[in-house]
């Protein structure tokens, strides 16, 4: 039966400290699906997210990350590690880590993508690196996409410190490229 928290002690047992709940609160544009904007590229979709034409998504908001920057088979993204995004072990998720790079290397393929094309990953591979606490400063995850086919695309991308350039990750992608559902 749990024990009640005191002091040197908590109702986990004794010597697990207790802690104050810490809340986190965010806030998200509903998405747009790119079908409903019209015929547009794969950059022009994400150049329209990047600058606030079309909400990013969600999940940026969700894990506080966030698109930075983009060129024609190339995607940067930018995150702050925190606390909330722990594992029982006191270290960042690797799921933040490969949410990240998922994003990167997707991103990079849509940006390379003819008008009424969508993609989706059906291969993630992720090396987490070193451990990410939630001192580290913010990280930058770099995706360039190495080939884009008719119903292939293959990425690569990088997890580095924003500032000192530290290898965290590192991962790759294959994604199937089919029609944009709902696209003329």
């Amino acid at each position: 039966m749990a024990q009640p928290a005191t002091k040197g002690g908590s109702a986990l047992g004794d010597g697990v400290p207790s802690a104050r709940p810490r809340s986190r609160t965010h806030t998200w544009q509903p998405p747009t699906s790119y079908a409903a904007v019209g015929a547009h590229t794969g950059i022009e979709l994400v150049r329209m997210s990047l600058d606030g034409r079309l909400p990013e998504a969600p999940i940026c908001a969700t894990l506080g990350f966030r698109l930075v920057a983009v060129e024609e088979g190339q995607a940067v993204f930018e995150g702050e590690p925190g606390e909330h995004l722990f594992n029982p072990m006191g270290t960042v998720h690797g799921g933040y880590m490969a949410t990240l790079l998922d994003s990167a290397l997707g991103t990079a393929v849509l940006s390379a993508l003819p008008a009424g094309r969508a993609y989706t990953t059906v291969q993630l591979s992720v090396n987490l690196i070193r451990p990410v606490l939630d001192t580290t400063p913010t990280l930058r995850c770099e995706g360039t996409a190495v080939h884009v086919g008719r119903t292939t695309a293959t990425a690569q991308a990088r997890l580095v410190g924003a500032a000192d350039g530290k290898l965290y990750a590192h991962g790759t992608a294959t994604c199937a490229v089919f029609p944009l559902h709902g696209a003329d």
